[in-house]
């Protein structure tokens, strides 16, 4: 494996993840949470910390953990998480000791068909089956790895330049590309979660129909006075509820204070 990629656009960390699968490996899996140059740069920082000109599982996987997560600690920080990613990344290399003695190349080399690749990188700690169908795009279109039918496990992240992920990366121009695209899938999230919230309509008022009738199971009380909409404040509400669209309303077993009674 000996090809330029411009992930981290940064030349000499671009050139460790050329060549290393490992280094390939490790930005893939740093690459949550934070902008993509960052975790890409993530490999060719460790490295350098470590005193190698490369990244060696069994090295990682043997490294005493508290200094391992010092060494992604230190100024700059590999990550924004640096001590729960070091234990991920040493968890990797954990694995790949285990299963291919240490060879991350070896997790694609000789694999004939997507689907099973697609199920290799799933296998690897960290690699969900998102970021495992980017990183199998990713080597399909700048890597070479291309076994039968990548491209469909690969998803949608396979299309030709769909600039969706680290796959379609080719330099500053592509980049924004898929940097728009994350932040266009960002704000489609966002709003779908807040038209959940309020209701298909809009309003925050009836419930959608998928939360109407999500009763509360719990008959927690208040122990307090509240005051109902209708301005009076001697009666006692349990928090049964419906949620709608989200929001307890609060409804039924209301005690009047005088009297004692419920009423709904």
């Amino acid at each position: 494996m000996d090809v330029t990629l411009h992930l981290a656009q940064d030349p000499d960390a671009d050139r460790l993840l050329g060549r290393s699968p490992l280094a390939a490996l490790t930005g893939m899996l740093l690459d949550q949470q934070i902008p993509m140059e960052w975790a890409f740069k993530g490999p060719a920082t460790i490295a350098r910390r470590l005193g190698a000109d490369d990244l060696d599982a069994h090295e990682i996987a043997a490294y005493d953990p508290e200094a391992f997560t010092a060494l992604l600690s230190e100024k700059p920080a590999v990550h924004r998480y640096p001590g729960s990613m070091a234990g991920r990344v040493q968890q990797l290399c954990r694995y790949l000791v285990e299963h291919y003695d240490g060879d991350a190349e070896a997790v694609w080399r000789g694999v004939e068909d997507g689907r099973e690749l697609l199920k290799r990188l799933q296998d690897l700690p960290g690699f969900g089956k998102q970021k495992a169908q980017i990183f199998l795009a990713l080597l399909g279109k700048q890597l070479g790895v291309r076994p039968s039918g990548w491209r469909e496990a690969a998803g949608a992240y396979g299309e030709p330049e769909s600039f969706r992920s680290v796959a379609d990366i080719t330099g500053p121009e592509s980049l924004a590309k898929v940097r728009a695209h994350k932040q266009e899938t960002k704000a489609a999230a966002k709003a779908a979660k807040a038209a959940k919230k309020t209701g298909r309509d809009g309003r925050r008022g009836p419930a959608s129909a998928a939360y109407r009738g999500r009763v509360v199971s719990r008959g927690w009380r208040t122990g307090r006075p509240v005051r109902a909409r209708d301005g009076r404040a001697d009666r006692f509400l349990t928090v049964s509820g419906i949620f709608y669209g989200g929001v307890l309303r609060r409804h039924g077993c209301a005690r009047n204070v005088s009297t004692g009674r419920l009423s709904v």
